[in-house]
């Protein structure tokens, strides 16, 4: 018996020590994501924790998370076996923010004005209901063919997709939402919110309040190699700055979403690995960067909030969008922009129409053309802020797409040839289960070349 019990003694201690070095590392991040998702996915959309749970945080290791919610506090929390809880807040107009024990949650916090698009026109220029079009080019049963095999059928989890929206030529051909979901849910886009980012630098070029190709203007860069870097080598992820995104371990991208008070902050003290335009890497904290800066152009915080919304977002008539901020109050342009699948294709059609929205000129062409030509080292795959087909990720796809790209699958396909614009929302990848190039090819399929 005292055998049996020294064995299980052991193995105890070897779960434990197991347990504390693979696992207790990762609680504090573990919890974070989990509180945040909940918060935001709950005030913001209103879903329930327990759907959040079984859709949104049903990801290894997230799972190990306990979860509540404070409806009165407009917060959650989340921790691991009682350890390492953390909360989120919320706050009406700003979305949910991850706080550590040092956030002072009674101080006083601005808002972004808002203002309503308002013009009586039908979906996609206006807020009001699409009107009915038939196109003798779209075969429809074709079509609604592609859409619903984009869907899983009952019960299934392999697809996983939330949403899709079709535009064809200015119209809405198609559009369909899975259980739970419907026109008015607002969906995280993840890393789509680094093409929004980009658009605020498009239209600040064009007022010229800005100059890409200059030197960013960051003091604490001045006096080492990375004092040559521009906006411009920022835009492009070709910066050469030391940066680690590896969403499956501890890195800098997890430390930064779900630890840095100041997320810009983070690539700012990088160190440069790299001479600019010779090494692109991929880099949240880049598009974080890119927020800090552009949050430094204007005098008062409060003209940084209204510029992003009054610029571009309500600007389109994206009203449902929300980006959230970090704790220094930066917008996190990397990841956190909710919004409809429709107000997506919004900011879809806008790239289509080469910046132009309903007869005013938002982005100059230029800078949709800029965003949309690949950037040195990127092999066809990456633009300003956007990624491309130019290489042929899609092979049964136009070279000439290019489009916003989220974690899990999120994308606002723009397909200028087909004059197009393709929007899927969900929790599944691309090389995870679900087909985006027979997805995006059944849709083209269905309209006569």
């Amino acid at each position: 018996m005292k055998k049996i019990l020294k064995v299980l003694a052991l193995l105890l201690i070897l779960v434990i020590l197991y347990f504390g070095f693979t696992t207790y590392p990762k609680l504090d991040l573990i919890s974070g994501f989990s509180a945040k998702s909940i918060a935001s996915g709950h005030f913001i959309d209103n879903r329930s924790k327990d759907l959040i749970e079984k859709t949104d945080n049903d990801i290894d290791m997230i799972n190990l998370a306990a979860n509540t919610i404070n409806e009165a506090g407009k917060f959650a929390t989340s921790n691991v076996y009682g350890l390492k809880e953390r909360k989120a807040i919320y706050r009406e107009g700003l979305g949910a923010v991850l706080i550590n024990d040092g956030f002072d949650i009674t101080k006083p916090y601005l808002l972004p004005k808002r203002t309503k698009l308002i013009n009586n026109l039908p979906f996609p220029y206006g807020n009001n209901e699409p009107k009915d079009t038939a196109f003798a080019a779209v075969d429809y049963s074709k079509l609604q063919k592609a859409v619903e095999n984009a869907f899983d059928k009952t019960g299934g989890k392999t697809k996983r997709t939330r949403a899709v929206v079709v535009l064809y030529k200015d119209k809405l051909i198609a559009e369909k939402y899975d259980i739970g979901f419907n026109k008015n849910s607002k969906i995280l886009g993840w890393s789509m919110t680094k093409s929004i980012t980009s658009s605020a630098f498009g239209v600040l070029a064009k007022q010229g309040k800005i100059d890409i190709y200059k030197p960013a203007p960051i003091a604490e860069w001045q006096k080492d190699d990375r004092k040559i870097i521009t906006i411009n080598d920022l835009l492009h992820m070709n910066s050469g700055l030391e940066w680690e995104e590896n969403y499956s371990t501890i890195c800098d991208a997890t430390k930064m979403l779900f630890q840095a008070e100041d997320m810009g902050k983070v690539q700012m003290d990088k160190p440069a690995q790299f001479k600019p335009n010779t090494h692109w890497s991929y880099s949240s904290g880049t598009t974080n960067l890119l927020s800090r800066i552009l949050k430094n152009q204007f005098k008062t915080q409060q003209e940084y909030l209204d510029f992003w919304y009054s610029a571009v977002i309500d600007k389109i008539g994206m009203n449902s969008m929300i980006v959230e901020q970090d704790m220094s109050g930066t917008f996190v342009g990397s990841s956190y922009a909710w919004a409809t699948p429709r107000d997506w294709s919004k900011f879809g059609l806008l790239y289509l129409r080469k910046g132009n929205w309903n007869g005013e000129q938002i982005l100059d062409e230029s800078w949709v053309k800029y965003t949309s030509t690949p950037t040195n080292t990127s092999e066809g795959r990456y633009g300003a802020q956007f990624w491309l087909n130019a290489g042929g990720k899609f092979p049964d796809v136009p070279r000439d797409m290019f489009y916003c790209s989220g974690y899990q699958g999120q994308m606002v396909a723009i397909i200028p040839s087909m004059d197009m614009v393709i929007v899927r929302m969900g929790v599944r990848e691309g090389d995870k289960g679900f087909d985006f190039n027979g997805f995006l090819k059944g849709i083209i399929d269905s309209v006569k070349k």
